[in-house]
């Protein structure tokens, strides 16, 4: 295992820091008290109906055991070997080859492949890629970026309105002025990137327990080698529907390159396809 529960707790902490200090500077109680309810608001709704959002965002439609058999034989044979409830089951009808899973608990939850993954893998390597977007329900990811968008959504709230709050809580504009400065400049750019770092680290973790899950690691290694290729294919066009969903996706769905791996969501492929032939070994 790497940690990465642990390096996910770390940044969370290093965002509530963050946030505490981009509000002590240009918001002081007032601009956090504000900011907090409106992130908690948003947020919150998004996390209680995170299925539907992207469910609807991918245009999926619910299938049965008769429609996917294979597809409706692993999630229940992994969801009864996990003791969790058996999820619903979905189709979305793109040839973009993906899957992700949602639902803010396993009772719940819903699991969605494309049309494209069902006819890019094998069962086995969609048994690896099912263990995966189970493991994302059983591990409460859903929560854990909940909790991590409200408070990047609050700081982002703060810069954007820091000119109608009083700076420093005492209406004193003119208090660290270029501290200020600074933070409407760096603050949003610091949040998205740990907010992002959190995304990546519960993709590793969904891929450790998701190969923990079905006892076979290079299934899944195998799958994402696949699904870079058929991504890079077949990508999503980045529609605003789309942006919060894609976060959900086994696979990033959008070109990604460069330093704009920096603002992925996702991990490099080839590291995580790395880390499963390191458990397999």
């Amino acid at each position: 295992m790497h940690y990465n529960g642990l390096k996910t707790a770390i940044l969370l902490v290093a965002l509530s820091g963050l946030l505490l200090v981009i509000g002590s500077v240009l918001g002081g109680t007032t601009g956090l008290f504000i900011g907090l309810l409106i992130g908690l608001g948003t947020n919150g709704y998004a996390y209680f109906k995170s299925d539907k959002l992207a469910l609807k965002s991918m245009r999926a439609y619910a299938v049965t055991e008769n429609d996917q058999p294979a597809m409706y034989r692993i999630v229940r044979e992994l969801s009864m070997q996990a003791g969790q409830p058996m999820p619903r089951l979905y189709m979305s009808p793109t040839q973009a080859p993906n899957a992700f899973a949602t639902g803010r608990n396993p009772q719940n939850a819903a699991v969605c492949c494309t049309e494209g993954i069902m006819q890019l893998l094998d069962e086995r390597e969609l048994r690896g890629v099912l263990g995966h977007e189970l493991s994302h329900v059983y591990n409460r990811d859903i929560l854990i970026a909940s909790v991590a968008a409200t408070i990047a959504s609050v700081i982002m709230f703060l810069v954007q309105f820091s000119w109608l709050i009083p700076m420093g809580g005492n209406g004193d504009r003119d208090r660290n002025p270029f501290a200020g400065l600074i933070i409407l400049i760096v603050g949003p750019i610091a949040a998205t990137i740990v907010q992002f770092a959190i995304s990546r680290s519960r993709e590793y973790d969904a891929d450790e327990s998701g190969a923990l899950l079905t006892q076979d690691p290079l299934a899944l290694a195998s799958a994402l080698r696949k699904l870079e290729q058929g991504t890079a294919d077949a990508p999503l066009t980045p529609e605003p529907a789309l942006q919060t969903t894609s976060a959900l996706m086994i696979a990033n769905p959008f070109n990604a390159a460069g330093m704009t791996r920096l603002f992925s969501t996702h991990p490099p492929m080839e590291q995580r396809i790395a880390r499963l032939e390191a458990m397999a070994r």
